[in-house]
């Protein structure tokens, strides 16, 4: 799971620790999909396509524009690791918090943002009697091919 922050005409940009399950899988096969699913409108949307990590600058102002408690819990997080006792989470907040006392909290070397560039874009609509339509656009030289699939 993850939380989109941007969408433009580059892909779809979302932020990690890159050695975290997610970045580790990312950084050693650079192909993804994500999938948007709203049940209540019966619409899926499924993205698949290369990922590659945003320039620094890109990553350094979405860091700074976070609350300063994320800024910490990017530090203090060892994120998909086990954790031994739940205290130990709060005592690195504190050992961070302090750390930054007074001082604009920097983006950690490990934590970053990836883009997938979108090579195939499928809409999926439910339908009655589960015959539902689903497009599938495909990239091609200079736009988009777009195939009908069956249900």
């Amino acid at each position: 799971m993850l939380l989109l922050k941007d969408a433009d005409e580059r892909g779809f940009v979302f932020y990690t620790n890159s050695e975290s399950r997610k970045g580790r899988e990312l950084l050693s096969n650079p192909y993804a999909a994500m999938c948007f699913h709203w049940q209540p409108m019966e619409t899926q949307v499924r993205v698949e396509g290369r990922v590659t990590p945003v320039e620094g600058g890109e990553a350094d102002a979405y860091f700074a524009s976070r609350a300063r408690g994320s800024q910490i819990g990017a530090w203090a997080s060892q994120q998909s690791r086990t954790i031994g006792e739940e205290q130990l989470l709060e005592r690195r907040v504190a050992e961070f918090e302090r750390r930054f006392e007074d001082k604009p909290v920097p983006r950690p070397p490990y934590w970053s943002g990836f883009r997938l560039t979108p090579d195939r874009i499928e809409f999926w609509k439910g339908m009655p009697s589960r015959l539902h339509r689903r497009e599938l656009y495909v990239r091609a030289d200079e736009g988009w091919q777009v195939e009908i699939l069956y249900p």
